[in-house]
Protein backbone atom coordinates (compact mmCIF):
# COMPACT_ATOMS: atom_id res chain seq x y z
CA UNK A 1 0.00 0.00 0.00
CA UNK A 2 1.18 3.13 -0.85
CA UNK A 3 2.61 6.38 1.59
CA UNK A 4 -0.37 8.39 -0.30
CA UNK A 5 -3.66 5.74 -0.05
CA UNK A 6 -2.09 4.93 4.14
CA UNK A 7 -2.14 9.22 4.75
CA UNK A 8 -6.21 9.06 2.63
CA UNK A 9 -6.94 6.39 5.16
CA UNK A 10 -5.75 8.09 8.11
CA UNK A 11 -7.30 11.15 7.33
CA UNK A 12 -10.91 9.33 6.54
CA UNK A 13 -10.50 7.50 10.30
CA UNK A 14 -10.11 11.39 11.61
CA UNK A 15 -12.94 12.99 10.11
CA UNK A 16 -14.96 9.53 10.66
CA UNK A 17 -14.21 10.48 14.23
CA UNK A 18 -14.69 13.71 14.81
CA UNK A 19 -17.97 13.72 16.50
CA UNK A 20 -15.96 12.32 19.39
CA UNK A 21 -15.18 16.03 20.58
CA UNK A 22 -18.99 16.37 20.59
CA UNK A 23 -20.16 13.21 21.94
CA UNK A 24 -17.49 13.04 24.92
CA UNK A 25 -17.96 16.64 26.31
CA UNK A 26 -21.49 16.28 26.14
CA UNK A 27 -21.57 12.81 28.00
CA UNK A 28 -19.41 14.37 30.63
CA UNK A 29 -20.83 17.84 31.20
CA UNK A 30 -17.46 19.68 30.63
CA UNK A 31 -19.21 22.05 27.87
CA UNK A 32 -16.50 23.10 25.14
CA UNK A 33 -14.12 20.85 24.08
CA UNK A 34 -10.78 21.09 25.55
CA UNK A 35 -8.80 24.38 24.24
CA UNK A 36 -11.13 25.97 22.10
CA UNK A 37 -12.40 27.66 25.13
CA UNK A 38 -13.30 31.42 24.81
CA UNK A 39 -11.98 34.79 26.89
CA UNK A 40 -15.44 35.01 28.48
CA UNK A 41 -15.41 30.96 28.99
CA UNK A 42 -12.14 31.04 30.48
CA UNK A 43 -13.29 34.13 32.88
CA UNK A 44 -15.94 31.86 34.21
CA UNK A 45 -14.13 28.63 34.35
CA UNK A 46 -10.71 30.36 36.19
CA UNK A 47 -11.60 33.84 37.14
CA UNK A 48 -8.83 35.57 34.96
CA UNK A 49 -8.32 35.78 30.69
CA UNK A 50 -5.23 36.48 29.34
CA UNK A 51 -4.84 40.01 28.46
CA UNK A 52 -3.94 38.94 24.53
CA UNK A 53 -7.12 36.11 24.51
CA UNK A 54 -9.38 39.41 24.99
CA UNK A 55 -8.06 42.02 23.36
CA UNK A 56 -7.80 39.28 20.04
CA UNK A 57 -11.68 37.95 20.64
CA UNK A 58 -14.00 38.06 17.90
CA UNK A 59 -10.94 39.23 15.38
CA UNK A 60 -11.65 36.04 13.65
CA UNK A 61 -15.07 35.01 12.28
CA UNK A 62 -15.21 31.26 12.19
CA UNK A 63 -16.44 29.90 8.31
CA UNK A 64 -18.95 27.36 10.48
CA UNK A 65 -19.25 28.96 13.98
CA UNK A 66 -19.52 25.57 16.82
CA UNK A 67 -18.60 23.65 13.84
CA UNK A 68 -22.46 24.20 12.82
CA UNK A 69 -24.08 24.57 9.51
CA UNK A 70 -26.34 27.55 9.11
CA UNK A 71 -29.86 27.49 10.43
CA UNK A 72 -29.01 24.23 12.47
CA UNK A 73 -31.14 24.52 15.84
CA UNK A 74 -31.10 21.09 17.12
CA UNK A 75 -30.55 19.72 20.37
CA UNK A 76 -30.48 16.46 19.35
CA UNK A 77 -26.77 14.79 19.51
CA UNK A 78 -27.50 13.17 16.17
CA UNK A 79 -28.04 17.19 13.99
CA UNK A 80 -25.03 18.85 15.65
CA UNK A 81 -22.74 15.43 14.78
CA UNK A 82 -23.73 15.19 11.08
CA UNK A 83 -22.72 18.87 11.37
CA UNK A 84 -19.55 18.19 12.97
CA UNK A 85 -18.65 15.76 10.39
CA UNK A 86 -19.72 18.10 7.69
CA UNK A 87 -17.44 21.07 9.26
CA UNK A 88 -14.10 17.86 9.08
CA UNK A 89 -14.96 17.07 5.96
CA UNK A 90 -15.23 21.06 4.45
CA UNK A 91 -11.84 21.64 6.67
CA UNK A 92 -10.13 17.86 5.41
CA UNK A 93 -11.03 18.64 1.23
CA UNK A 94 -9.34 22.31 1.56
CA UNK A 95 -6.40 21.49 3.61
CA UNK A 96 -6.03 18.38 0.95
CA UNK A 97 -6.18 20.70 -2.09
CA UNK A 98 -3.89 23.20 -0.67
CA UNK A 99 -1.39 20.72 0.20
CA UNK A 100 -1.79 18.87 -3.53
CA UNK A 101 -1.56 22.08 -4.87
CA UNK A 102 1.67 23.53 -3.10
CA UNK A 103 2.76 19.87 -3.86
CA UNK A 104 1.96 20.36 -7.39
CA UNK A 105 3.66 23.92 -7.39
CA UNK A 106 6.68 22.94 -5.54
CA UNK A 107 7.43 19.39 -7.65
CA UNK A 108 6.76 22.33 -11.60
CA UNK A 109 9.56 24.07 -10.09
CA UNK A 110 12.13 21.72 -9.25
CA UNK A 111 11.56 19.99 -12.33
CA UNK A 112 12.09 23.78 -13.74
CA UNK A 113 15.20 23.77 -12.35
CA UNK A 114 16.36 20.59 -12.88
CA UNK A 115 15.93 21.13 -16.58
CA UNK A 116 17.88 24.09 -16.82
Amino acid sequence: MSTARKLWIGLAALVLLSPLGLIIPAWLGAGSAWGEWSAAELQKLLGYAPEGMRHLDGLWKAPLPDYGLPGQESEKLTGPSLAYIMSGLIGAVIVAALAYGLGRLLSRREADTDAT
